[in-house]
This record gives C-alpha cells, sequence and structure tokens, in this order.
C-alpha cells in the first residue's frame, strides 16, 4: 500500500474510533436486581443531568452475581445494585466491590446505613400488619409479642429464607442473642396460622381475609395498597391496622435498598457519579414518592401520602452491615426452628 493511502487509512480508523471511545465514557453498565418500573424515570434523570448513558441489565440478585463472577475481570459490569443487606453482603463477601472515597456519600448516607464498600440508598421498615376485628393493636406492640401465647394460630409469615426475614432475625440476634432469638422463632412457628408461602402481599391480604390475625411485611407493600385505585385493595387496607413494633426499645427493624462500584468496573467515574446521584435530593424524592420507601439521607422532604399517613416511627439504627453478618445464623436458626 502506497504511503499515502496508509495514512488516510490511519486517518479514517481513528476518525472511526474516536466516537467510540466517547460513547464509552459516556456509558455506565449498571447490573440491577430492583425490579420496580418506577425506576426508569430515576434513570433516565441522571442521564439528562450527566449525559452518561445507562445500559442496565435487570434479573434476580443470584443471577447477576453468578454473572460476574463468572465474567471475571472482563465484566463490563460498573454498579451492582439490589434489595436487602444480606444481599449486598453476599456480593461482598465474593470480593466484587471496591471501596469508593467519595465526600458526598460519606456527608449524606449515614454511618450505620452503609460500609466501606456499598451505601444504602432507601430504607423500608419491616411493619406488623393486623386485622382490625380480631387483633388488638396492644397485643402486638412488638417482634418478640409474635412469639407470646395470645398469638397462637394467629400469625403469617413468608419463607424464613427471605432475605427479608433473615434479617430481621439478624437484627434480634445482635440485640438478644443467639438463644434469645431461637427461642423467638420457635415461638412465633407455634403460632403461624399456616405454613408460610408467598410473599409479603400475600400476607398482608390473607390476615384482610381472616385467615391469620397478623403478619409481618415490608412497609412499602402496605403503602402500595394505600394509594391503590383498585376497589379490591382499598377493601383489604380498610379491615387492617399497622403497628410500628419496638417502639419503646430498639425501635422498628430497618432494611435497605442499596449498592457499590464494582472492582472490575470499566467505567469508575461514571459508577462513582452514579452513585453521588443516588444519594442526591431529586433521586432520595423519588425512591420515597417513586416506590414508597423512605429516603436514606436524612431530611429530605417527600410529597408520599401513604408514607405520610403512617405516621413518624423509631427507627433501629443497627449498622446494616451487622444485619449481613448474622445473616448465615439467622438461616440456621430458622432452619431448627422449623420456619421453612
Amino acid at each position: 500500500m502506497k504511503p499515502h493511502l496508509r495514512t488516510a487509512l490511519a486517518c479514517l480508523v481513528a476518525a472511526l474510533a474516536a466516537p467510540a471511545l466517547h460513547a464509552q465514557e459516556k456509558t455506565l453498565n449498571l447490573y440491577s436486581a430492583r425490579h420496580y418500573q418506577t425506576d426508569e424515570a430515576l434513570y433516565a434523570n441522571f442521564t439528562k443531568q450527566t449525559g452518561i448513558k445507562i445500559n442496565r441489565i435487570e434479573a434476580k440478585e443470584d443471577e447477576l452475581l453468578e454473572r460476574i463472577k463468572n465474567e471475571g475481570a472482563h465484566s463490563p459490569a460498573d454498579v451492582f445494585i439490589t434489595v436487602d443487606a444480606a444481599r449486598l453482603a453476599k456480593a461482598d463477601e465474593l470480593g466484587l466491590f471496591a471501596p469508593v472515597k467519595s465526600k458526598p456519600l460519606e456527608e449524606r448516607i449515614p454511618s450505620h446505613l452503609r460500609s466501606d464498600d456499598w451505601f444504602a440508598f432507601s430504607t423500608r421498615a419491616r411493619v406488623l400488619i393486623y386485622n382490625k376485628e380480631s387483633i388488638k393493636p396492644e397485643d402486638v406492640k412488638s417482634y418478640e409479642d409474635l412469639a407470646g401465647p395470645k398469638l397462637k394460630g394467629q400469625v403469617c409469615s413468608r419463607s424464613g429464607a427471605h432475605p427479608y426475614n433473615l434479617s430481621l432475625l439478624a437484627s434480634l440476634i445482635a440485640h438478644h442473642g443467639e438463644q434469645k432469638a431461637e427461642d423467638w422463632a420457635k415461638g412465633v412457628v407455634a403460632n403461624f396460622a399456616r405454613a408460610p408461602k408467598g410473599g409479603d402481599t400475600d400476607q398482608i391480604k390473607a390476615v384482610a381475609a381472616g385467615e391469620c390475625g397478623v403478619a409481618i411485611s415490608n412497609s412499602y407493600y402496605f403503602a402500595r395498597l394505600m394509594r391503590s385505585s383498585k376497589p379490591e385493595d382499598r377493601k383489604v387496607v380498610e379491615k387492617l391496622g399497622v403497628v410500628w413494633p419496638n417502639q419503646q426499645t430498639q425501635g422498628v427493624h430497618i432494611n435497605i435498598s442499596g449498592g457499590g462500584m464494582l472492582k472490575t468496573a470499566p467505567n469508575k467515574e461514571a459508577a462513582v457519579k452514579f452513585l453521588e446521584y443516588l444519594a442526591s435530593d431529586e433521586a432520595q424524592r423519588h425512591f420515597a414518592d417513586g416506590n414508597n420507601e423512605w429516603p436514606a439521607v436524612p431530611g429530605v422532604k417527600t410529597d408520599n401520602p401513604a408514607l405520610a399517613a403512617l405516621g413518624d416511627f423509631k427507627a433501629d439504627t443497627l449498622p446494616v452491615p451487622t444485619l449481613a453478618k448474622n445473616a448465615t445464623l439467622a438461616q440456621k436458626i430458622y432452619d431448627r426452628a422449623g420456619w421453612k
């Protein structure tokens, strides 16, 4: 090939490569186990503000973690987000996260809602839902009450293997020790109205139907029903009351939705910008107004009538890494107690 043709070809290749390189710098690869349609606006706003396009892969937590492991050092994933401290801890144990040094994140996210490697961006409370016709609210003031003799045959719950319940028991282990936590689990199992099945919304509807008197549920499931325009959902809500448990002791158990940057992230600058964006007032309001969660950042004003109607409460400030640390023991206790 003649010299001038080689030069022209090199210039053409460089010209074609430049836009591709620029596009790569303006991209964030997000692996997400949050399956909420309302998050679409969250991602769109980030792109509008920063010009960084989000390539999103959604799947169940275990599938995403397995994918990241299999991809190894060549994984395109920049950020992994999911719900529940136990699931974030699982990713952490696999050595997937990279420490993030960010003044905005450290200043805005309370210390008990983050670790060195991942951050909470929203919170949800594990509340007690009771049937107003069959249960007195004073009989379900605490998680401990669920194991008491007054609630024999009255308790509904999802599986003990589910991370929401694992984190709840993990908090009780931290507060009361392993033996008392196991005694509690056995007491709750003895009070089951039926074998655990379904999700939190199924438990709420079972209480409304009189199948059981009280159930454990994440707060946002009930808030969804409160905001629903469906007549059948409104009828469910009318039959039920909500208790913030343990208000005289440690406070209601709080879990999180959160995420972190991966060690192999090819777009680290974009990853940090995205994590910082999730801690912004705008994003924090979205978690509350769009998906009925509470902001992780204190003092952010929200506009969610359901959350406002649920009122104020005392939250347990147990560090979320502690929940993660106790999750394996919690599963062993549930197994021994027969909470399947």
